[in-house]
């Protein structure tokens, strides 16, 4: 059974900084790309940041420059390294493992306000 364990998320400060993790298990990790999405009250799911499997990024362009993806195989692991953080920022962030129809983790909130 594929899944998907985000973690990470939290109360932040304007300008702060966090870094979120996903963990996959039950599947093969290195070959497939990975995402982070986002999605705010009230809004639709966006994607943030995607990175392939040989670890090229992309990035939203609301979140380039402050954000960072990146993967590490050996841990089955994605991380999204954020910065600059704005209220804007605030939502449940999503990791995705794209392999086949996709499979999704439950997501981490991440809260930016004073």
């Amino acid at each position: 059974q594929v899944q998907l364990v985000e973690s990470g998320g939290g109360l932040v400060q304007p300008g702060g900084s966090l870094r979120l993790s996903c963990a996959v298990s039950g599947s093969i990790f290195s070959i497939y790309a990975m995402d982070w999405y986002r999605q705010a009250p009230g809004k639709e799911r966006e994607l943030v940041a995607h990175i392939t499997s040989t670890g090229s990024p992309n990035y939203a362009d609301s979140v380039k420059g402050r954000f960072t993806i990146s993967r590490e195989n050996a841990k089955r692991t994605v991380y999204l390294q954020m910065s600059s953080l704005k209220p804007e920022d605030t939502a449940v962030y999503y990791c995705k493992l794209n392999r086949n129809i996709g499979y999704w983790g439950k997501g981490t909130l991440v809260t930016v306000s004073s």
